[in-house]
């Protein structure tokens, strides 16, 4: 079984086999790892039954990422299985592989990707003229979690292992400020 996990938002979200529960929680931090046993157990499920494991990577919040990256890749070490990262942009194109994708960062900008345009920031003007290349826009909907099973199994079968790294499409505020 392959379980999904979601940190990128202000929910925590999860999905194994069929089963998708999203929790909302005041500190990921701490609610993540008991909020992952239980819904593994609520599934009927053990940590053993866990074949690979898929994270979403981003884009999305910088620190909710970081802690969902982390906890993903303790588990795997410990279960010794996969960890195989998923962007937000994977989630939507598996639903519609034709489509542009565009996010609201809730900075003023979305993020953006498409087939044949990587992952990028966007201000609302170029936005509206670029999508105008693809047959239709999403991302103002929410995404199908469950599609991360696919998507990772997938990967897994094409070999994609790559390292699991964070998606970060502009620079931190640390990073910001720094300059």
């Amino acid at each position: 079984m392959i379980l999904i996990i979601n940190t990128s938002g202000g929910n925590l979200e999860f999905v194994l086999g069929d089963k998708y529960k999203s929790v909302a929680v005041e500190k990921q931090s701490v609610a993540l790892p008991v909020e992952c046993e239980k819904f593994i157990s609520e599934c009927g499920a053990k940590w053993s039954d866990l074949s690979a494991i898929g994270i979403v990577v981003g884009p999305g919040s910088f620190t909710g990422i970081r802690l969902g990256i982390a906890y993903a890749k303790g588990l795997g070490i410990g279960l010794k299985i996969p960890v195989v990262g998923i962007s937000l942009f994977d989630l939507y194109l598996a639903a519609t592989p034709d489509a542009f994708v565009a996010l609201d960062s809730g900075r003023g900008d979305f993020f953006v990707a498409a087939p044949g345009l990587a992952p990028c920031t966007m201000e609302i003007e170029e936005l509206e003229t670029k999508q105008m290349a693809w047959p239709r826009t999403v991302g103002h909907k929410p995404f199908d979690l469950k599609l991360g099973t696919q998507i990772v199994a997938q990967k897994i079968a094409n070999g994609d292992l790559e390292p699991v790294v964070p998606m970060y499409l502009r620079p931190s505020y640390a990073e910001q400020n720094k300059q």
